[in-house]
């Protein structure tokens, strides 16, 4: 049997997103999209294991800790399990744009982690972003893709995106009723 997997983007995706340039740099700052949490306990309760995969570049820019960045994200995987959702390893690219990492989206590196410790394939797995960054690195792993309009990217930015997503949605809500309703 397939295991079924998504990966989910943070900001602009599960939380409000800050702005171009701009890093949620505190718990205050942190801020629940409409239904991000319910999304999120619908995905679970439908028996997807759920990961998120983020670009969070102010800790090598020294703009924020990497403390506040773990207490943000306790807080969050708290308050999504709160609703009955369940989140199975956040994985998080700190590295500034410079450093020619791996793991730093739009290249597959936190991707392939997850696929190696949990023992699945990427082909099977889709990915939720709100970013043409996350759509590329949904391409380059080798996911499929899903667009939503939740966070920097917006509809009628579409006919200059260099990539078209599998799938465009409002929000993460709209898409997780969509994955839900697929038959794996």
């Amino acid at each position: 049997m397939n295991m079924k997997v998504v990966f989910l983007d943070r900001d602009g995706v599960i939380n409000k997103y800050p702005g171009d340039r701009l890093y949620v740099t505190s718990l205050k700052k942190f801020r629940f999209l409409p239904r991000a949490k319910q999304a999120i306990a619908l995905l679970t309760g439908a028996g997807y294991k759920i990961f998120i995969a983020s670009n969070q570049a102010g800790v090598g820019r020294r703009i924020y800790a990497q403390t506040t960045l773990d207490r943000i994200t306790l807080k969050m995987v708290a308050e999504i399990q709160k609703q009955r959702g369940k989140i199975d390893q956040v994985y998080y690219c700190t590295h500034r744009k410079e450093a020619g990492c791996s793991c730093r989206k739009p290249k597959p590196g936190l991707l392939r982690l997850a696929a190696k410790k949990f023992k699945f394939e990427l082909k099977n797995a889709y990915f939720i972003g709100d970013t043409l960054r996350d759509i590329l690195t949904a391409q380059s792993a080798g996911c499929k893709s899903i667009l939503v309009l939740s966070g920097k990217e917006k509809l009628s930015n579409r006919k200059n995106w260099q990539a078209q997503a599998d799938f465009v949605f409002n929000d993460l809500w709209a898409a997780a009723k969509f994955l839900t309703k697929l038959k794996n």
